[in-house]
């Protein structure tokens, strides 16, 4: 008689992530199917910007950050596809699996962070009926609002001076006052998540 064969225990890594929604997503080969917008927003709610080095009560989330920039977009380019509005507010979404790397780390990591950021995107995007990847000018908007949020944060919440800042991410973006006031006070995860998927839905009903 043959003994019965043991089965050999999986050793690779594991490469995906359970979701509170169920789904799993899989880092290296991510499906659009596996993608939630209350996963993205529930995740993006309880990631810190700027590593956590911010003042006030609450971090400063990036779920809070993509919301700002949104709305420098739509101060700088009031006519803008709703589209691309939505990119905008999608543009750091990856981060919800891969959390909020600063860009020094970044730079320390190379391109295999990239390369997986890159992937995420690709797949939020097609999700959301954008395309996998976008013009070059919409990419460039879309950075330019990223950089005079990054300014506005830098300047009020991240202890920079405004002439470190206009090196680093360019000028204030001109905000009103109230809006500043509003998107640059921290606010609580929930508060950050809800917020989040309220624009979304009126972006992407």
């Amino acid at each position: 008689m043959t003994g019965r064969r043991r089965a050999v225990p999986d050793t690779s890594p594991r490469v995906w992530q359970r979701m509170l929604s169920g789904r799993r997503l899989d880092l290296m080969d991510p499906s659009p199917l596996d993608i939630e917008i209350a996963d993205i927003a529930h995740g993006l709610a309880r990631v810190a910007r700027w590593n956590g080095q911010t003042r006030g009560a609450h971090i400063f989330s990036v779920a809070q950050h993509t919301l700002l920039v949104e709305a420098v977009m739509r101060e700088q380019r009031p006519r803008v596809d709703t589209r691309f509005r939505l990119a905008a507010l999608l543009h750091d979404a990856p981060e919800y699996v891969i959390g909020d790397m600063i860009s020094p780390f970044k730079a320390v990591l190379g391109g295999d962070y990239k390369a997986v950021e890159k992937r995420l995107l690709s797949a939020i995007h097609i999700r959301f009926s954008l395309p996998p990847v976008l013009p070059d000018e919409m990419t460039q908007q879309i950075k330019e609002a990223d950089r005079g949020a990054a300014y506005l944060e830098a300047t009020q919440l991240a202890g920079f001076s405004q002439a470190e800042a206009k090196c680093l991410f360019g000028s204030d973006p001109g905000l009103p006052l109230s809006t500043q006031e509003d998107y640059l006070t921290p606010w609580t995860a929930a508060k950050a998540e809800k917020r989040l998927l309220a624009r979304f839905a009126t972006l992407c009903p």
